[in-house]
């Protein structure tokens, strides 16, 4: 999943947004998970990025 840029965020309609939104908290439910058992992360920047990247999507919801 790629960073979504505010840009991008903002072209999209309030389901497709709420959908990306709930994508994007499940995948960084998976990768706390992991970590939370013991393993590694595919990626330790992963987890970080999809945070910020959830910020800016109920950001820009509340702005509208």
């Amino acid at each position: 999943m790629a960073i979504l840029r505010p840009k991008k965020i903002r072209d999209m309609g309030a389901e497709e947004r709420d959908k990306k939104l709930k994508e994007l908290k499940l995948e960084l439910f998976k990768e706390k998970g992991k970590i939370d058992v013991g393993g590694v992360s595919d990626s330790p920047g992963r987890i970080r990025e999809l945070r910020k990247t959830i910020a800016r999507i109920l950001t820009i919801k509340k702005e509208m």
